[in-house]
């Protein structure tokens, strides 16, 4: 694998909160690389800075997932995670390393404290934003310190030299801990994490080829993007990224799961079932988790029976325990749809508001936000049908469940069906008085996924209807004839992940095999010549917005590892 921008993708290690990059807020890069923690919200806390005496300015970093470095030849910098929460540095003679209180717009309560600990000699840096202390303990070398106690002053650093060299390690901690002892030395830290990083690799995609070039760093970016269970993630589990979208989403997480299914199934089923540890009493799932955020002001699609499904179809073995625990889980959210967002006297539930179904900002709700969406229907027709399925498995009836699965069906039919295509249709009192959307958002065609259990001429009639939205690199989600497309209009025309592996995933299901093949295609070369951007510009295929999304990197794994297995690539 070669080595990576950290412009674009933060360098980490599997397990912890903390990463080394140049992002440091929202669409924000700066020249130098900071250590950036997470744990309560995306924090950049130290500002890192090497210079030596043979640099006209400092050098781009470069990484491989277990090294970032500096320079090259006889002047180099280094740095490599050598557990979740330390990272060791090491620079050569001539080098040298500053490290900053990276917090702007200082106040008495803001910001980082620095102090020298009289039992050792280190440096802690103590951060209000993140509620943790980083201690800087030199193991070769000399520490300098400036600003040291001081609330006010701006210039609280650190300086790490030494005339042969020198090494030092930055923990994060709570309050307290042990003076730090090194037990390995540099490059065993480097070996150790290069080791894992293969290791897991090997597990997740066995299956690799050459004619899928970018699989090893998709798997670095679902692999640097994953947390050990603190807060309120109680597993551990995959960030969308260690950029600003550092969060669990409740259908984010169901494509992440589906890549680690096969060669890491434990895991798999973690990151399934991360948001059913949050789930409310009404059943619901909440809109997103992280470290030290819950919300519950918007929910995600139900796909998680299609999910489910696909698991298991994937390697995912569930005892008697776990698929009892899934059907319990898997019941009480599909009961909220059908009791807390359904009308009396209606079959179809609704989605109050964009954001419900992922699509947040579809011109789909333009003319309505409270809608009866055709997507939604269809994913409850599949996860009632797999209720029903697993019913049998448990033990209880699946009668129950066919009969709802029917219902909806038919109701998704008879109210939301035109013939050629799919309408959301409002709410009748809405803004619109219960009109009918427009065709031109993608998100009225993904009820091709529950293909297999619509009649043959409906299937047929979607797949026809995605035709229109396919460009050189995959499906538009918007028309891009439509006047609401817009090149980086967010659900208003890029490429995304999901959307493509659920009509890639329809259009098998429609029995349109080629058109399937054709947009799994797309999709790997665009990621392949774009990275794992969180979507896309539809007709250039450049990478927008968040440069390290690890759902794109799951959905070109998944759809890799099915094109090896069909001999398609």
């Amino acid at each position: 694998m070669p080595p990576f921008d950290v412009r674009t993708i933060p360098f980490s290690r599997r397990g912890s909160w903390m990463n080394l990059s140049p992002v440091i807020a929202a669409h924000t890069t700066v020249e130098d690389v900071h250590l950036v923690s997470h744990r309560t919200g995306m924090h950049p806390v130290l500002r890192i800075r090497p210079s030596a005496g043979a640099w006209q300015s400092a050098p781009s970093p470069a990484a491989t997932p277990a090294i970032l470095t500096w320079g090259e030849g006889r002047h180099t910098v280094n740095a490599a995670f050598e557990s979740v929460d330390a990272v060791r540095m090491r620079g050569s003679a001539g080098t040298q390393v500053e490290l900053a209180d990276a917090a702007a717009d200082l106040t008495p309560f803001t910001g980082t404290y620095l102090f020298v600990d009289p039992a050792d000699g280190a440096a802690v840096f103590t951060s209000y934003e993140t509620g943790c202390r980083y201690r800087v303990t030199p193991i070769r070398g000399e520490l300098t310190v400036t600003g040291a106690q001081g609330l006010g002053q701006t210039d609280r650093a650190v300086t790490l030299s030494g005339a042969a060299g020198w090494e030092a390690v930055i923990e994060e901690f709570e309050t307290a801990r042990a003076p730090y002892i090194a037990e390995s030395g540099f490059d065993e830290v480097v070996t150790e994490v290069s080791e894992e990083f293969h290791s897991y690799v090997d597990a997740l995609a066995a299956w690799r080829t050459d004619t899928v070039p970018a699989t090893g760093l998709a798997c670095y970016v679902l692999w640097s993007a994953t947390v050990a269970p603190a807060g309120f993630l109680e597993r551990e589990s995959v960030l969308m990224s260690k950029h600003w979208m550092d969060k669990v989403w409740s259908w984010d997480h169901c494509f992440n799961a589906l890549a680690l299914a096969p060669g890491l199934p434990d895991a798999a089923w973690d990151q399934f079932l991360a948001p059913f540890d949050q789930q409310d009493p009404s059943g619901a799932l909440p809109d997103s988790i992280t470290h030290s955020e819950r919300l519950y002001n918007f929910v995600k699609p139900p796909i998680h029976g299609w999910a489910l499904r696909r698991l298991r179809a994937s390697g995912v073995t569930l005892s008697e325990e776990q698929l009892r625990d899934a059907y319990d889980r898997l019941t009480r959210w599909t009961r909220f749809w059908l009791e807390r967002r359904t009308a009396p006297g209606s079959v179809l539930p609704v989605y109050q508001h964009g954001n419900d179904s992922g699509w947040d900002n579809s011109t789909m709700f333009d003319r309505d936000r409270v809608v009866h969406a055709p997507d939604l229907a269809a994913f409850l027709v599949i996860q009632l049908d797999v209720l029903a399925e697993v019913a049998a498995e448990v033990g209880e009836s699946a009668q129950p469940w066919l009969a709802r699965r029917d219902d909806v069906r038919d109701a998704l039919m008879t109210q939301l069906w035109r013939g050629d295509g799919f309408v959301a249709r409002g709410v009748t009192g809405g803004i619109s008085g219960g009109a009918d959307s427009t065709r031109s958002s993608l998100l009225t065609s993904i009820p091709i996924v529950a293909a297999d259990l619509l009649d043959p001429e409906v299937s047929h009639a979607l797949a026809q209807g995605v035709e229109p939205f396919l460009t050189d690199w995959g499906p538009a989600t918007e028309l891009v004839s439509s006047p609401h497309y817009e090149s980086d209009g967010y659900w208003r025309g890029p490429i995304w992940a999901p959307s493509t592996m659920l009509i890639e995933d329809g259009l098998r299901r429609a029995g349109a095999g080629e058109t399937a093949d054709a947009v799994s295609l797309r999709f790997r070369r665009l990621c392949e010549a774009s990275g794992f951007a969180e979507n896309f510009d539809a007709l250039t295929g450049e990478g927008l917005r968040d440069r390290a999304y690890t759902w794109t990197a799951a959905a070109y794994l998944v759809l890799a590892r099915e094109a090896v297995a069909r001999d398609d690539v």
